[in-house]
């Protein structure tokens, strides 16, 4: 079976290649996201609550979301859009028991169709990662080299405008 992250080019264009190390669960609304899922800005309004599934509550964890297609699909030149982080994050928790460093900013595409990457660090201890000095143009590897964070989980989900239609289209290069 492929790798939804692999398929998607978040593996690519987001992250390099990690192992999965624990588990998170991202849901919206009380609704569990799935990866690969399409949701409509309506639908991810408010901030989601983000479970951990780390066994040890003396390691943190630092969760992003980007957006690796801001401003469009076509001409991603503030790609990777910072959303949301949440930093000091102690193992099997959630979210409300980190420190939210750049507060939520819902994803509003205005044109095609974005992927919202969330992707989940590991930290080397409390208080080791600071809030950046942009949202436009983050760059996750770079942001993980700074800071000595590994890749422990990611997902993502697809959104678009609220009266957009259509998938991803791929068109041969003239």
């Amino acid at each position: 079976m492929s790798d939804p992250l692999v398929v998607s080019n978040i593996i690519g264009d987001v992250l390099d290649p990690f192992r999965r190390s624990i588990s998170f669960q991202v849901l919206y609304n009380n609704r569990l996201m799935v990866t690969g899922s399409d949701l409509r800005p309506s639908a991810v309004l408010n901030r989601p609550k983000i479970e951990i599934g780390s066994s040890d509550l003396r390691v943190f964890h630092t969760l992003i979301l980007v957006d690796p297609d801001a401003p469009s699909p076509s001409n991603p030149n503030q790609r990777e859009y910072l959303h949301w982080m949440v930093t000091d994050i102690p193992g099997s928790t959630d979210v409300s028991f980190g420190r939210e460093v750049v507060l939520y900013e819902r994803p509003e595409p205005r044109s095609g169709i974005h992927r919202m990457v969330f992707v989940l660090y590991r930290q080397l201890g409390r208080a080791t990662v600071f809030h950046p000095e942009i949202r436009n143009n983050f760059n996750c590897r770079s942001f993980a080299h700074q800071y000595h964070l590994d890749v422990v989980a990611a997902t993502y989900f697809n959104c678009q405008r609220e009266s957009g239609s259509g998938g991803r289209r791929f068109r041969p290069e003239n």
